[in-house]
């Protein structure tokens, strides 16, 4: 359990276990202290789990009982801001506020009481704007912890301070979104990387988020678009633009809850295809003079129409092993600007159908 800590000593940093207790009221935390940086510093705990609530009171008791529950020796603090909930999710929390402090957790909860929730991100920035940790432990609220969550991702960051850190999940109720979960639990730390182009959003999910302080505020905030918007994948993107890493512990570390009321459903699959067109554009075709697209069905010729023009001027074949399509010949492109000896069509040469893939 504690190899990270090891590999660190052995390397001459000094890990401090241990700094000084620091106990939190309601709505106390959003200002740094009155005696500036230096105070904030030596008031900091090792890891703040920052969790958004909203209409969260079913699942409240379980979530927080997993959080005192942790076997981490550092020092935490629970950061919870309430975004107008109408249920009584706000009073759940406080409820537990002696139970954290037994344990040795200190506490911070604000919120709002507007007419209108302000959406995911914004709560997860008041949350992190208000708390101190050198650490971030995302925890959504419907989800539970595993006992050894924050010491295993809390020695991964360690070693990897500039990387989002994820884990693996139990999915609840067992066998919803079977192939989905199958797929966050075994891709590869390869896959981790090359995927981000394919995934239907971040490689690691955003409940399995692990963190520096210092390497959220390089990439962050997250956007506060609101309903609808993917502000987890929108970080995740701007995370690997300023070169941070991707990582998973091996181990599975949270319970993931899955029902109608999640947030994600609000995220239609058409934005989250134009984002990750959008960064593929970005960050690799804008780098090749010339590529071919494999799948001349409906999704390859999806992403053609997507392409800005000068990226479709770069796409010389599409690939397929239908035979109906091949025989064709050619794309029709209705909406094609081009003049030439097909002014209606752009022409694609297809190729040869494979006999054998290895």
């Amino acid at each position: 359990m504690n190899s990270g800590l090891t590999e660190l000593q052995d390397r001459g940093l000094e890990v401090d276990m241990n700094p000084p207790k620091r106990l939190r009221t309601a709505d106390s935390g959003a200002e740094a202290p009155a005696g500036g940086q230096e105070e904030l510093e030596g008031s900091a705990v090792d890891v703040s789990i920052v969790m958004p609530v909203y209409n969260a009171s079913c699942w409240l008791d379980e979530c927080l009982q997993s959080i005192i529950q942790q076997d981490f020796t550092g020092t935490m603090e629970l950061s919870v801001f309430d975004d107008a909930s109408t249920d009584d999710s706000r009073k759940v929390v406080e409820g537990w506020r002696d139970r954290l402090e037994a344990r040795g957790i200190s506490m911070v909860i604000s919120g709002h009481n507007s007419a209108h929730p302000r959406g995911v991100g914004y709560a997860k920035n008041k949350a992190i704007y208000q708390s101190c940790g050198r650490y971030l432990c995302f925890q959504d609220a419907d989800d539970i912890m595993l006992p050894q969550r924050v010491c295993v991702q809390y020695e991964a960051s360690l070693l990897h301070p500039n990387s989002l850190i994820g884990c693996r999940v139990q999915r609840v109720p067992e066998g919803s979104t079977e192939r989905y979960t199958r797929w966050i639990n075994t891709i590869t730390q390869d896959q981790l990387i090359t995927q981000v182009y394919t995934s239907h959003g971040p490689t690691v999910i955003m409940p399995t988020w692990f963190c520096s302080r210092n390497w959220f505020l390089k990439v962050g905030p997250f956007d506060e678009g609101g309903k609808g918007v993917p502000e987890d994948l929108l970080f995740f993107y701007q995370s690997l633009r300023k070169g941070g890493g991707v990582a998973r512990v091996d181990q599975c570390l949270l319970v993931y809850r899955y029902h109608e009321k999640a947030t994600t459903h609000s995220v239609t699959e058409e934005t989250i295809w134009n984002q990750r067109v959008a960064f593929l554009q970005e960050r690799v075709l804008s780098q090749w003079e010339r590529f071919t697209i494999w799948n001349a069905g409906k999704q390859g010729r999806k992403l053609y129409r997507c392409l800005s023009p000068t990226n479709q001027k770069k796409v010389k074949a599409f690939c397929d092993v239908d035979e109906n399509k091949i025989q064709k010949g050619f794309y029709t492109y209705e909406d094609s600007k081009t003049k030439a000896k097909n002014p209606n069509s752009a022409l694609q040469r297809c190729l040869r159908p494979l006999h054998y893939l290895c």
